[in-house]
């Protein structure tokens, strides 16, 4: 069906999630956040070659389902950024994140599902994020 796709940042995330949850259009859509690597500037590419397989995997297995869905895709920074221990979003009790791509099905103020950097790439393990949550 449709994705919406919304761009945040280390510095942005907290207000997104905070816009996304108080608009009314947004309560029957499924919410994504897919964590990534920033593009580097010398290549406008990814620097993570997982996030470069991944991130078009995920927007059509997303777009092939009959939900509405919102995807946050939130950037880690580059490379250096990214692998400091000390990340926000590594050491953030409600994401954990450990490696980009990840990505999680946001219900309100938790993760409702996850996919790490080795499975984000499978339409098979997409799919079930997709499920009616409970």
């Amino acid at each position: 069906m449709s994705v919406k796709k919304v761009d945040a940042d280390p510095s942005t995330l907290e207000k997104v999630l905070e816009e996304l949850k108080s608009d009314e259009s947004n309560r029957n859509k499924i919410n994504f956040i897919l964590f990534l690597a920033n593009n580097d500037p010398t290549t406008n590419r990814s620097w993570c070659p997982d996030c470069v397989r991944a991130e078009p995997v995920i927007y059509k297995t997303l777009e092939e389902s009959a939900e509405e869905v919102n995807v946050i895709r939130a950037y880690a920074g580059d490379r250096p950024t990214w692998r400091n221990p000390m990340h926000p979003w590594r050491v953030d009790p409600r994401f954990k994140v450990t490696g980009v791509p990840t990505l999680v099905r946001w219900d309100g103020d938790s993760v409702k599902g996850r996919l790490e950097d080795h499975q984000a790439h499978v339409p098979n393990l997409i799919r079930p994020l997709l499920a009616p949550s409970t």
